[in-house]
């Protein structure tokens, strides 16, 4: 049974970046918690899996306001257009100022998240994905 244990596919890093799981292990929460509960969308200091440290530097996800930026201009954009294919309004700047500005509180718990998740993801050099830890089995401390 062991030899099933180690010989299965990796998981896929999409799967783990939608599901807020660790980029070194891909298998231990990053977040406690819902997204949605209040006082426990907080990230964890390191992984339950694998033991890596998210924080790699002091003041490291303060990066990931910048992502977070990005996100939020994003989903403004597309609210703003999705509302004017809805409503055909050219005339009403409150109509798009109330939806956007709706979107974008309602959206906020998620870009906390996954501006973190992009961070550690595609914006850190210092992790990498490490196969043999990608197991059912505890890996303890790496």
């Amino acid at each position: 049974m062991g030899y099933f244990i180690h010989t299965m596919p990796n998981t896929p890093k999409s799967w783990a970046m939608l599901h807020c799981k660790c980029p070194r292990c891909r298998r231990g929460d990053m977040f406690k918690g819902g997204v949605y509960r209040f006082g426990s969308n907080k990230i964890l200091d390191r992984c339950p899996h694998c033991n890596l440290y998210y924080e790699i530097e002091p003041g490291y996800f303060y990066a990931a306001m910048y992502v977070s930026y990005a996100l939020n201009v994003a989903e403004a954009v597309t609210i703003a257009l999705l509302t004017f294919i809805i409503t055909q309004n050219k005339t009403s700047p409150w109509l798009y100022l109330s939806t956007i500005i709706i979107g974008c509180i309602v959206l906020s718990p998620i870009n906390f998240r996954y501006s973190r998740v992009m961070l550690l993801y595609w914006l850190s050099p210092k992790i990498h994905y490490q196969a043999q830890l990608d197991t059912d089995d505890q890996a303890g401390n790496v």
